[in-house]
Formats: C-alpha cells, sequence, structure tokens
C-alpha cells in the first residue's frame, strides 16, 4: 500500500507542473488583468459567449468541494477533501480525485519510490491539419554522365542535296601506285617482200662472204598423220631356243602279287653273310595318348636377353591441339600494326593473342588460316603475314562486300600470324551488331608428337618492321608474251 500510495505522490507533483500551465492558458483574464474568471459563477456556465470552457452539468457535485469566494471573488478548492483522499487506507482511482486535488501543491520528504508499471498506450488522435507547403528546395547536384550507349544502326540513304559551291582547288596528291602492265597488242600486218638481191660479177663461191643467220621463222602447223605403209615379208624361221627344265618325278607304280614258292631239295647249308638292310617300311598308325606323367621340376632362371631394336614411332597424340576464332570489335584500324580481333568466339589453348591479334604456332605443324572480312565507306586492302612477309593480299572496293581468304602453311615453333591494312586510305575493315569480320586458324596436323611449349600467351612480336611489304606479281604465259 505504502508504495501505491508513494507513485501516486509522485504522478501529483508531475501533474502540479502541468496545472501551472493549463491555468495560465485557461484564465487569460489573470494575465492581462482584466477581471477574474469564475467558473463556478452560473452566468460564466451558462453562456457559451464569455465562457470558453462551460461547466459540464456534472460538475454540481464538484461545486460542494470548495469554500467560499476569497477575496478576490473566486471560489477557493477545500483542501481537506484532498487531503482526506491522500490519508484514505485504500487508494482512489485516478478518474476519481478532483482537478484541483492533483494540482495541489502538495510537498513530501519521503523516499522516491520505485517506477510505475507503463500504462496501456493511447487511442490514436485524430490526424492534424495539413501543413503550409514548403520552400522549394535547391537543386540537386548533377550527375554523373552516363555510359556510352551502342552504336545505332546504318540509317537509310537521305535524299541528294542541292550542289555546293565550288571548293578551291586541292593540294598536288601523292603519287599513285605503278599500274599493272598492259596486255600484249595484237601483231601487225606482215610486210611486202623486198627486191631480189643482184649477184656480183664474179659468182666464185669462195670469194663470197657468208652473211649473217636470219631470225628463226614462225613455227609451222602440225602436219597431218602419214598414210599406214605396206605389210611387211614374213621373217625367217628362228634358232632352236635353249633345253626344257626336267619334268617332275613319275607317280610310284602299284607293288606287283607275290610269286609262287618254289621248291628246295637241298640240303641246310652254311648260314650266310648278313644281307643289306632292306628299305624303312611305311609309318604306322599313331598309337593311342599315354598317361600324364609326373610335373618335371623347374628349372633355373635363364639369361636376360639382349635389347631389341628400337621400334617405329607411333601415331601422334591428339592432345596436341591448337584453334583459335575471333571476330573485329573496331572498326578501320590502324595500318602497321597487327589488327586486333578482341571479341574472341574460340580459344581454348590461348595461342592467340586478342589485344595483339597475333597467333603463334605451339609446335612445328601444318596450319589453316582464314579471314572473311566486310568492306564498308573505304576501300580495304589486307594481308595475312608470317613474321613481317606478306603471304597473301586481298583489295576489296565495293562498298559492304566481303573480302575472303584461305591458306595452308608450315609453320615452326613461335612462328606468328597476323592481318595487316595497308594504310589509312585503305583501311575500310567493318563490323556492327548486324555484320561481322572474322580471323580463324587451327592445327591440321603436328610434325612430331613433342609437348606443346606452353597454353600462356606468347610474348609480343619482336625484331621486324610493320610494313606492307611486297609480294612477287604473277608471270606472262608464253603464248600472252608472244
Amino acid at each position: 500500500m505504502t508504495k501505491h500510495f508513494t507513485g501516486m505522490m509522485e504522478t501529483v507533483l508531475l501533474s502540479l507542473l502541468l496545472c501551472s500551465s493549463l491555468s495560465s492558458a485557461m484564465f487569460p483574464e489573470l494575465r492581462a488583468g482584466g477581471p477574474p474568471f469564475n467558473p463556478m459563477d452560473p452566468a460564466n456556465n451558462n453562456s457559451t459567449t464569455n465562457n470558453p470552457y462551460p461547466m459540464s452539468p456534472d460538475m454540481s457535485g464538484m461545486s460542494r468541494m470548495l469554500l467560499p469566494e476569497g477575496p478576490n471573488g473566486i471560489s477557493q478548492p477545500d483542501m481537506t477533501y484532498c487531503q482526506m483522499l491522500m490519508e484514505s487506507p485504500v487508494p482512489t482511482p485516478m478518474d476519481q480525485v478532483p482537478w484541483f486535488c492533483l494540482c495541489w501543491p502538495c510537498q513530501s520528504n519521503g523516499q522516491k519510490g520505485d517506477r510505475g508499471d507503463r500504462g496501456l498506450p493511447g487511442r490514436s488522435g485524430s490526424p492534424g491539419i495539413r501543413g503550409l507547403t514548403g520552400i522549394r528546395g535547391l537543386p540537386g547536384f548533377v550527375g554523373s554522365q552516363g555510359l556510352k550507349g551502342q552504336k545505332g544502326d546504318v540509317g537509310e540513304k537521305g535524299m541528294i542535296g542541292s550542289s555546293g559551291l565550288s571548293g578551291p582547288k586541292g593540294d598536288l596528291g601523292f603519287k599513285g601506285e605503278k599500274g599493272d602492265r598492259g596486255t600484249e597488242g595484237p601483231s601487225g600486218e606482215q610486210g611486202p617482200q623486198g627486191e631480189s638481191g643482184v649477184c656480183p660479177a664474179s659468182c666464185d663461191l669462195a670469194l663470197s662472204q657468208t652473211g649473217q643467220p636470219g631470225l628463226p621463222g614462225p613455227a609451222g602447223a602440225r602436219g597431218l598423220p602419214g598414210v599406214n605403209g605396206p605389210k611387211g615379208d614374213t621373217g625367217s624361221k628362228g634358232s632352236m631356243g635353249d633345253g626344257g627344265r626336267p619334268g617332275a618325278p613319275g607317280v610310284d607304280g602299284q607293288k606287283g602279287d607275290q610269286g609262287m614258292k618254289g621248291s628246295c631239295n637241298c640240303s641246310n647249308g652254311a648260314k650266310g653273310e648278313q644281307g643289306i638292310q632292306g628299305p624303312a617300311g611305311l609309318k604306322g598308325q599313331q598309337g593311342s595318348v599315354g598317361t600324364q606323367g609326373p610335373t618335371g621340376l623347374t628349372g633355373a632362371k635363364g639369361d636376360l636377353g639382349n635389347t631389341g631394336m628400337t621400334g617405329m614411332p607411333g601415331p601422334c597424340t591428339p592432345a596436341i591441339m591448337s584453334s583459335f576464332s575471333a571476330s573485329l570489335s573496331t572498326v578501320f584500324p590502324m595500318p602497321d600494326m597487327p589488327v586486333p580481333f578482341t571479341t574472341v568466339i574460340t580459344n581454348r589453348q590461348m595461342h592467340f593473342n586478342p589485344f595483339l591479334g597475333v597467333y603463334t604456332a605451339p609446335i612445328n605443324g601444318t596450319y589453316v588460316f582464314s579471314y572473311h572480312l566486310v568492306a564498308f565507306s573505304k576501300v580495304l586492302k589486307v594481308g595475312l603475314f608470317l613474321n613481317f612477309n606478306p603471304v597473301v593480299k586481298t583489295t576489296e572496293t565495293t562498298n559492304l562486300a566481303s573480302a575472303s581468304q584461305q591458306v595452308v602453311l608450315h609453320l615452326t615453333e613461335r612462328d606468328r600470324v597476323w592481318l595487316q591494312v595497308k594504310d589509312v586510305f585503305t583501311n575500310g575493315m567493318y563490323a556492327d551488331t548486324e555484320t561481322s569480320s572474322t580471323f580463324s586458324g587451327f592445327l591440321l596436323y603436328p610434325d612430331s608428337c613433342d609437348m606443346i611449349s606452353g597454353r600462356d600467351f606468347m610474348p609480343p612480336v619482336h625484331g621486324g618492321v610493320y610494313t606492307w611489304g611486297e609480294m612477287p606479281g604473277p608471270t606472262l604465259s608464253p603464248t600472252t608474251a608472244r
């Protein structure tokens, strides 16, 4: 009970501060110096115009707790009633304690009580009036630049514009390349026959001089085949040939019948000498298999034999493989350097460096390389190079046409192959989302079964100068030369 009473006292002290604030707000006449407001005055209680806080009908019982009016004309509360409630053995509920008892300026010197239980949450209040629109804030910071979008598709060809004014005369252009050799012109007509020579006065051959040999005349047309000649006479009989080989021996004849037993009228004579051994008889029939004899003792281990000859090498293992295929991602590449193909389609052995655009042979063998490139907006002159030397070249002048080549090369280990354009005027190599330019190659078969040197990127190319180079041109056939 003491704890409950102490808790009630703490509540009273907290309410004192609230009551003082409410009193100043409820009775503004006291602050302004006007006439005092008496809440018990029936004139004030019944008027809604003068009293902003009209008394409810149930406050008639509370008027009995008020003392007569004081010197200032305001009824004073009966504090004895509040004292009686505080000394009551049973705590009075808060809803039955008068409001002036909550604001009663009591003092207590007792010890601070324990903290009371947390009260139930109150009901949610009604939503307040919407506030005024705030001042417009400062503009935000400018964001970072977004990523560059993909290149759009090629638009349709526009209308032909009107002819512009003639520009100033340009500078003298570079000297063009030497043109190809023209075709051989037709042969001229044969000239007229010259006049007959005049024989000198003396036609002695000994005194004449031999002239220079003339030019060989043109080859004559091929003649018709000749007629078959007459049949020749029969030749004489040849000499006798050498004797033939001896024939095979004949088959043995059948055995004759046994002759009749002759009569013997002689007496036993002396034993004669042993006769000559007769011929061997015929082989008898094979006898039946005898019983198996006992197993013999294990013999001693023999000596190690000589080392045999080295056999022929077996077929190469299929583990030695190398292939790549990549497509172009940067259009109009720079000249005098390998063209990079950074979009890799396949490069499992990592023998092709897509950033340098160079393939390095991992082993001696035969390789196949091919390229299929799209030309756009410019002339395309591209070549396949092996160790700074051109192997094949292609020229394509048609817009959106394909330049293709395929070649078989024998490479040694660490040989390098790449593609290269001629100059900035003939580097029309192109690719987009609908068009691809590719460079591919693979090992057809190795020369031996040696292990591949490695699967990492080979070191960059050194020891040469990137130039367009010159290739030997074709020669004219003998018929064209004539």
